[in-house]
């Protein structure tokens, strides 16, 4: 099992959740994900270590896990949410459009954006949220796929 889905149920432990075989399924499934992953394609890969699992407790496994910033959502062009491990710190995130890999990266100053949207609109910016979507180097080079787990 990777460490994360450990920290995760360790995490969801101390805060008070049960950790019900269903709830292990979800947990396991989403950490060892390496792609932005949808709360229906979590429900079809979990269900494969549990059989009983139903699609509401996916969805109330992943609001708990967003919850205590352990995952976060992402907002994909075609509209449907998914979910990738959250970062560790401020940090960007970059999607593939064609296989859904998802990576971080740091840096790249925004401030000088964002003073002049702040000046532009009159809006004091106190924080934001980058996405940016392309294609993975093995989709660009014709060798993705969806990088299943």
């Amino acid at each position: 099992m990777p460490l994360s889905a450990e920290i995760w149920l360790q995490q969801l432990r101390q805060n008070g959740y049960r950790l019900t075989p269903a709830r292990r399924a979800v947990v396991r499934t989403v950490a060892a994900s390496p792609r932005a992953i949808t709360p229906l394609e979590v429900y079809d890969r979990a269900r494969r270590r549990h059989r009983a699992l139903g699609l509401v407790s996916v969805y109330r496994t992943l609001g708990k896990l967003e919850q205590l910033g352990l995952i976060q959502r992402v907002h994909q062009p075609e509209g449907c949410q998914a979910f990738v491990s959250a970062s560790h710190g401020h940090q960007h995130l970059l999607l593939c459009r064609r296989c859904g890999r998802a990576a971080y990266f740091e840096g790249d100053d925004l401030q000088a954006l964002f003073q002049s949207i702040s000046l532009r609109t009159g809006y004091a910016i106190g924080e934001h949220w980058l996405q940016l979507f392309g294609l993975c180097k093995d989709c660009q080079f014709g060798n993705g796929s969806t990088h299943d787990d």
